[in-house]
């Protein structure tokens, strides 16, 4: 459905993505998505042609280069060695800009874990996003400067989540409240990644868990929040 495409970071640094577009593309509103630590694989490429579906050119930035994996060991790794300020500021940024450039009225972002925290710092350090929503994942929260928070919020959390504990987005919810962000946090008894329709059976990590019904709850407010604030068909 999508094609793999180059454009500039701000920088004027060439980088790959995979852009997914409706078929009326032309006018259509954009979301940026951010990749899990895994890197820009079959799933997430999955996840562009579902908002493409709906009517949203979907853009997803290479952050890893090329670079992918299915080993918890090696995600890890490639995540160690990200440049999240970079990324958030520079990959994703360009991302943004390049849908607005290529006629999106309006770009909103949206990750996944990894993807999740580096939405956060893209909301703190990109004004050119319209909307956020962040699917259970989120930076340390002294690199969380609420106040440059113009766009909406959207986060979607996990009462099980061993890797972000439910009281991390529970402080972070206070801070962008505190800061008169526009925030709605939902929260749903389940396990990290509850999104991911790959994490499940034997190959899954300890502390993933997919839900379908819970995946489903979260898209559904998803669609009604960027077709609020971003429009669509």
């Amino acid at each position: 459905m999508g094609t793999q495409i180059q454009f500039n970071r701000p920088d004027g640094q060439p980088l790959q993505g995979y852009l997914a577009e409706p078929a009326e593309a032309a006018g259509a509103p954009g979301i940026v998505v951010i990749q899990e630590w895994w890197g820009l694989n079959d799933q997430i490429r999955g996840v562009a042609d579902r908002l493409a579906a709906a009517g949203y050119r979907a853009l997803v930035p290479d952050l890893y280069r090329g670079k992918l994996t299915v080993e918890q060991e090696e995600a890890h790794h490639l995540m160690s060695n990200l440049n999240f300020g970079d990324a958030a500021t520079q990959d994703v940024r360009g991302a943004i800009q390049h849908l607005k450039s290529t006629g999106s009225p309006k770009v909103g972002v949206t990750g996944f874990c990894m993807g999740g925290a580096l939405t956060v710092l893209t909301l703190c350090n990109v004004p050119e996003a319209d909307a956020g929503v962040i699917w259970y994942g989120l930076p340390p929260l002294e690199y969380v400067d609420a106040s440059k928070i113009k766009a909406p919020v959207l986060g979607h959390w996990a009462t099980q989540d061993q890797a972000f504990p439910i009281e991390q987005a529970d402080q972070l919810e206070t801070r962008l409240k505190d800061a008169g962000v526009d925030v709605r946090f939902h929260r749903y008894l389940a396990h990290h990644a509850f999104a991911n329709e790959t994490a499940v059976g034997p190959h899954r990590i300890a502390m993933t868990q997919y839900d379908a019904q819970w995946a489903a709850q979260a898209w559904d407010r998803t669609f009604v929040f960027f077709g609020r604030h971003l429009g669509g068909r």
